[in-house]
């Protein structure tokens, strides 16, 4: 009779460890599944790289693009502009490298650093070491700011630079990644969009003083540049830049969810700027534009 018992007690366990069993195969198999679709969502919605594809995996999306195919359409315009020496650097605001095309040696930047004096008197204003409502000059502080920005002033760049003072200025870049020196004002285009990048991810600055900032950067005095050649539906974030011989514009481009930094410098070799550096922008605009996103309409704005 014992034996009969413990027999039948030996069923009554093995039953259950067989459904343990089962049940561990089964939790096996939903974990492969989702690691599975895990994997393949990081895969399809990788960030750009210097060396593969611009992302794109929803409808509404930037479309997935061969480096190779963009750089042939980027080098076609630089091979037909040969008097400019032309600079080019594009990046994902939530990738890591940035892709460049033509030259990467430094630019006189123009007024495109503005965007590194803004960026430094705000992170001041948040530290606590100034207020937009300091006086400089005649007005407040906030008011060169906007001046400095929109309206691409000179003198407010003075006063802002002052106020931040030349070795704070250079340290400020540098804890963001940039070599910069305000006396000679040199960057790169890839230095450039770094600023941008960091800029509008809100690595740089709380969301209130960002916001304001590209506030500023949006219908300014001189939209005839990445503006222009932008597609309609597109918005545009930018700061341009001119001396001398140098014509540049470094844009944000966003549209849908999806937002990249574009930065182009380019120098006339004489010395003079001309029409056709603000074409080459444009048309190099139509053609990164396209790379990145689906037409919204039928062609540029640009001619």
């Amino acid at each position: 009779m014992r034996d009969q018992e413990r027999r039948a007690a030996a069923r009554d366990v093995a039953v259950p460890r067989r459904d343990r069993k089962k049940l561990a195969l089964l939790f096996t198999a939903v974990a492969l599944v989702i690691v599975a679709i895990f994997v393949l969502a990081v895969v399809r919605s990788g960030p750009l790289a210097a060396t593969g594809p611009v992302p794109g995996a929803v409808p509404e999306a930037p479309v997935a693009v061969a480096p190779d195919s963009l750089e042939d359409s980027v080098q076609s315009i630089l091979d037909e502009n040969p008097d400019y020496r032309i600079g080019l650097a594009m990046a994902d605001i939530s990738g890591d490298a940035a892709l460049t095309f033509g030259d990467q040696e430094d630019f006189t930047a123009a007024s495109t650093a503005k965007i590194i004096t803004a960026a430094a008197y705000y992170h001041l204003v948040e530290t606590g070491e100034a207020s937009l409502d300091d006086p400089l000059g005649d007005y407040d502080a906030a008011f060169q700011l906007e001046a400095m920005v929109n309206e691409s002033n000179n003198d407010s760049w003075l006063l802002l630079m002052d106020a931040v003072g030349y070795p704070r200025l250079i340290d400020y870049a540098s804890s963001i990644g940039i070599t910069y020196d305000p006396e000679k004002n040199l960057l790169t285009p890839a230095g450039m969009a770094l600023v941008l990048k960091q800029l509008y991810a809100g690595d740089l600055l709380n969301p209130d003083n960002t916001k304001q900032l590209l506030g500023y950067m949006q219908d300014t005095n001189n939209e005839e540049l990445i503006p222009a050649g932008s597609q309609s539906g597109i918005e545009v974030f930018h700061k341009y830049g001119e001396f001398d011989g140098e014509l540049h514009d470094a844009a944000i481009l966003a549209y849908r969810g999806s937002t990249f930094v574009l930065v182009i410098y380019t120098e006339n070799e004489d010395g003079t700027q001309d029409e056709g550096q603000a074409k080459v922008i444009r048309e190099l605009t139509g053609v990164v534009e396209k790379a990145l996103f689906p037409p919204v309409q039928a062609g540029n704005k640009a001619p």
